[in-house]
């Protein structure tokens, strides 16, 4: 895709503020897990701070999985490491690094800059009145469809979840029977690990079955509408889904649908540019619409990376200046249009070369001001432990290792020792 002129000028309102930098030029390291094309866009926005400032920036690359992520930031913070100086940080890790990261409200120029952004996402990454983390973009999933397929059975994209196992088992059974075999109905995040956290909230909340742990600390999870939505989705396990699928992350899930072989895709906003792309068998064959409904509407979990400084740095100075580059409107802009990751800023959604470029980030806004959070600020330090408790319960029951309702019970009495006399 070719940029503008002002576009390919990146930080241009910023140039002067950079450039007029008199700390001599440090050497940065910055961590980021990546999925698609992260890293690659990463290294184009630090190619330009590098020209800007002088300073150097190297990139820590981390696994995909955020869990394998956050278990190697937990390491590196506890032992004081002062090798990596940025961390890319989920939203929801905010609680449980806090005390390892700086306080970006005391820099004038990060603070000023958090005013420019959806007001939602800064209050996410304030612990006890600190900011630790400027909004780098934002994330919320939805349903890619083969609007080829969908076309030529003349059916309608679904609104519920009912229809889409319907729909996907239509087509998917005629598609095999016209010799392609390897085609599948529905292809998802069913590994043990964050992305089946998101999943499976989103099934619980589109069904009415609650947030896990509420808002006040309440266990809710043990429920019957819960159970429901948790055994509907372990049904599509061998029917509409591989039962392979057991094992897909978002890359893996992006892969059998980018070749073609899936008739429907639930996955995040950078996947949406990769199917675009010449080498993709479903380019100029697919839309994005809301995620299915259980009967309570359609639930989308709120995602997302930020920014944030490691305390042990020994540059907090340079840092903080990549942070603010980073997360500036010019930086979000390139990013948007080349590997369409949602701004996080309300004034870029406005912007006619973004929503040219990437229409379907105007469709994106409203499933992100609509998402729905995980429970990390009611369960604090602890919501690590709560996802993975959950996340292993989802995955016994999709791989049909006992009921939704005997691991929702189990789950309920391990979230009440974990819990004890309150979130710590």
């Amino acid at each position: 895709m070719k940029i503008s002129r002002a576009l390919t000028c990146l930080a241009t309102g910023i140039t002067l503020a950079m450039t007029a930098s008199v700390a001599p030029a440090a050497d940065l390291q910055i961590v980021s897990g990546a999925v698609g094309r992260d890293i690659q866009v990463l290294r184009e926005n630090l190619d330009r701070f590098q020209e800007l400032t002088g300073h150097k920036v190297t990139i820590v690359e981390m696994p995909s999985s955020s869990t394998d992520q956050f278990a190697q930031y937990r390491l590196w913070l506890s032992a004081g490491n002062s090798d990596i100086d940025v961390y890319r940080t989920d939203i929801i890790w905010a609680p449980q690094i806090a005390e390892h990261l700086l306080d970006l409200s005391k820099y004038e120029k990060a603070s000023a800059a958090s005013k420019a952004h959806f007001p939602s996402i800064i209050q996410s990454q304030t612990v006890a009145g600190k900011l630790v983390a400027l909004p780098y973009y934002t994330d919320a999933p939805a349903l890619f469809y083969r609007t080829d397929l969908l076309e030529k059975y003349k059916l309608d994209v679904p609104k519920t979840w009912d229809e889409l196992a319907s729909t996907a088992k239509t087509i998917q059974d005629g598609e095999r029977k016209a010799g392609a075999g390897n085609i599948h109905g529905y292809v998802f995040q069913a590994a043990a690990y964050e992305g089946l956290t998101c999943n499976g909230l989103e099934w619980l909340v589109s069904h009415g079955g609650g947030h896990i742990v509420e808002d006040d600390g309440t266990i809710s999870v043990n429920n019957d509408k819960a159970a429901a939505a948790i055994e509907q989705a372990a049904s599509w396990i061998g029917t509409i889904s591989p039962k392979g699928v057991l094992g897909y992350k978002e890359e893996e899930a992006r892969g059998v649908w980018q070749t073609g072989n899936a008739v429907f895709m639930r996955n995040w906003p950078y996947a949406y540019a990769l199917s675009n792309t010449d080498d993709s068998a479903v380019k100029g064959k697919f839309g994005v619409a809301a995620l299915p409904s259980g009967g309570a509407g359609s639930a989308a979990t709120l995602g997302g990376w930020n920014l944030a400084v490691s305390k042990y740095t020994k540059h907090p100075d340079a840092a903080v200046e990549l942070v603010v580059f980073l997360t500036s409107a010019e930086a979000q802009k390139m990013r948007a249009i080349k590997n369409n990751n949602l701004p996080t800023r309300p004034a870029l959604y406005e912007d006619e070369e973004i929503l040219k470029a990437q229409p379907s980030i105007g469709l994106w806004k409203d499933i992100f001001v609509n998402s729905t959070p995980r429970p990390s600020a009611a369960t604090k330090a602890d919501y690590n432990e709560v996802s993975k408790e959950f996340w292993d319960a989802v995955h016994a029951t999709l791989a049909g290792k006992g009921s939704a309702q005997r691991n929702l019970a189990r789950l309920e009495a391990r979230l009440k020792r974990l819990k004890g006399s309150g979130w710590d």
